[in-house]
């Protein structure tokens, strides 16, 4: 079973890292467009769209980016929990 939580918990650290990503090629252009860009907004983009939804962005600024991979990392620690909790 920790064998599982390890997978999991590395496999919420890359998604993250690929929101992160993906947040930052809007800062250049055309990097959307690119290969990698495209994968990434595959990836990311259903994730994000609900947070887009409920919270407006900032003028320029758009932050459901933050607030999902927050809400993302207490998903990450409500599993840690279950698992140290009562499967272990």
């Amino acid at each position: 079973m920790g064998q599982i939580l390890s997978l999991l918990l590395t496999a919420v650290q890359i998604y993250s890292f690929m929101i992160i990503g993906y947040i930052l090629m809007s800062w250049f252009p055309g990097a959307r467009e690119s290969g990698i860009g495209q994968f990434l907004e595959k990836a990311v983009e259903p994730y994000l769209e609900p947070f887009r939804k409920i919270i407006p962005s900032l003028g320029m600024i758009d932050i459901s980016p933050i607030v999902a991979i927050i809400a993302l990392n207490l998903a990450t620690n409500g599993l840690v929990f279950i698992f140290t909790s009562f499967l272990m």
